[in-house]
């Protein structure tokens, strides 16, 4: 991790209200070197708080809240901070300070984008190359390493006899839906007229005719008049 930025002091006479900010950065690089980080960084806020705008307070909170192992609220600190100044040197101990808490955050890749972004600023930083390649190989060890595992649990026998079991599952499932399906398809087929009932109603229905050719022929024979179709 990079030591503390001790920003040069303008020659302008300074107000009481900037010899407040500066007693609370001394203050804070004081505890700071004691590894009092926790002290150092309350410090380091009353600082940002007497200067809201304080690059140098705001850069050593970053650099206490990463000694206290709060990797996630240090990246947060330090990314804020990338747009806040134009210095070359600044963002190159900015994005170095990034990539060293994404990667104790383990979040490798930020923390390789975070090293690759120092170096556009700072290209003959020597430790931020080492930290780059040192982390682009753990990556790449990761990464084989979980292909290695993945590959092993898919040889594993248990892993076989589950997925085999998981299959004939499946196979089970099917057959039943199939045979759900066939049975609806019976209940269906039932439900329709069968030719014998067919044949029934039709018998019924000529039944009806005959006996209604029998009624007209008695009708006719007694003289009794039945109605037709006029043929005009």
């Amino acid at each position: 991790m990079r030591t503390i930025i001790l920003i040069t002091i303008s020659l302008i006479s300074l107000s009481v209200f900037g010899q407040t900010e500066r007693k609370y950065i001394r203050s804070g690089n004081k505890l700071y070197d004691e590894k009092k980080y926790t002290d150092a960084e309350l410090s380091y806020r009353k600082a940002l708080d007497k200067k809201p705008n304080s690059f140098e307070s705001s850069f050593n909170i970053g650099n206490s809240l990463y000694k206290e192992g709060k990797f996630p609220e240090a990246a947060n600190q330090f990314s804020n901070l990338t747009d806040a100044t134009n210095d070359k040197d600044k963002l190159a101990k900015v994005y170095h300070n990034l990539g060293n808490s994404y990667v104790k955050a383990k979040k490798l890749q930020e923390g390789i984008d975070s090293y690759k972004k120092a170096l556009i600023q700072n290209p003959s930083d020597k430790d931020t190359k080492f930290n780059l390649s040192y982390v682009q190989r753990l990556l790449k060890q990761q990464k084989e390493q979980k292909d290695k595992d993945k590959q092993d649990k898919k040889n594993d026998p248990k892993d076989q006899k589950k997925e085999n079991k998981d299959n004939k599952d499946q196979q089970k499932k099917d057959q039943q839906k199939k045979q759900d399906q066939q049975k609806q398809d019976q209940q269906k087929q039932e439900k329709k007229i069968s030719p014998q009932d067919a044949q029934r109603m039709l018998d019924a229905v000529q039944n009806d005719e005959k006996k209604l050719q029998k009624k007209l022929e008695e009708q006719k024979a007694s003289g009794e008049k039945v109605k037709v179709l006029k043929n005009w």
